[in-house]
């Protein structure tokens, strides 16, 4: 089975203001990264628009509502000091919502082994009623209950190696016994929560952060030693990953440092443990990385292991 790969011009329709990192050329160079013989074999697919009913799965008719009225008809509107909309940003959100569900539907169906979603807006900081950090829907939140409440798999677990902490996907998920949400990310860094005390209601939190200025060592020591170990004894069903790539050294926003081998070494250990307990099912959604270079990179190795697990 092939790995599937969900986009959409929607994407390139989602306008910031100028100087904000989470821009249009984020996905221009994504898109010319993983063009070329190697990545001939892809399952090119579009996003679908997803349903209002995805979007509820997370979050309340409210938000919704509040999303939908505040896409202006020109310029750009800043729903807080990092978040804006465009009169293109509610379909672009709407299609990365619709392609981590479609990802999760394919997957689950046989039709791919795994598959990443290339979309924009991220999703992993928005919270039940509140859009913040670049972020409208919870995008990889929302695809972990669709398995759950539509497809009826009992365990689904979500791994965000984001620098920042996902503390939209932690919220969304605080509730949910059937989900483990783990998380490694700089600490001290916006949005400043992520701590180990957080736990979830029923302990299907994990958070692990990482010192400013530390590599891919400590990563790998990391994930080792506590991560790896926790996704084995939960043995999910299906593996969601919010793919953040900003723990890049060339990132600008954070202070992590870490190769683009060392992401290509992260993905292989999660495909091999969605071997080992989940028949490879793997869905990967963009989420952050704002040096251009080093996203694209970090992508096309990301993306080069999934291909990987296929052949």
């Amino acid at each position: 089975m092939p790995t599937a790969l969900f986009t959409h011009q929607s994407s390139l329709h989602h306008q910031t203001p100028t100087g904000h990192p989470e821009k249009i050329a984020r996905i221009e160079h994504i898109n010319a990264a993983l063009n070329g013989p190697h990545f001939a074999s892809l399952d090119r697919r579009d996003a679908p628009d997803c349903d209002d009913g995805d979007i509820l799965l997370c979050h309340p008719q409210s938000h919704l509502d509040a999303i939908t009225a505040a896409e202006p008809a020109t310029g750009t509107v800043a729903l807080d000091g990092d978040t804006h909309m465009s009169p293109g940003s509610l379909k672009a959100a709407r299609h990365a919502v619709g392609g981590c569900v479609a990802a999760v539907d394919a997957v689950i169906a046989g039709d791919a082994q795994n598959a990443f979603v290339a979309c924009r807006p991220p999703g992993h900081h928005a919270e039940q009623s509140t859009p913040m950090g670049f972020c409208l829907f919870g995008n990889a939140a929302i695809a972990a209950k669709h398995a759950l409440d539509r497809h009826g798999l009992s365990r689904v677990a979500v791994v965000d190696f984001d620098v920042h902490h996902g503390n939209g996907t932690q919220a969304l998920l605080w509730d949910e016994p059937r989900t483990l949400f783990i998380t490694s990310h700089q600490n001290p860094l916006w949005p400043g929560t992520g701590l180990p005390g957080e736990t979830g209601a029923t302990n299907n939190v994990q958070n692990w952060p990482l010192p400013p200025h530390s590599d891919g060592r400590l990563m790998r020591a990391t994930y080792q030693a506590e991560i790896f170990p926790a996704l084995n004894r939960f043995k999910p069903e299906l593996l969601i990953i919010s793919a953040g790539f900003d723990a890049h050294a060339d990132d600008p926003l954070a202070q992590l440092n870490w190769s683009t081998d060392d992401f290509t070494w992260l993905t292989r250990e999660l495909c091999a443990i969605a071997d080992a307990h989940c028949e490879g099912r793997v869905v990967s959604t963009l989420e952050g990385g704002y040096d251009l270079n080093a996203l694209a990179a970090s992508t096309a190795a990301h993306v080069s292991v999934l291909m990987e697990t296929t052949a």
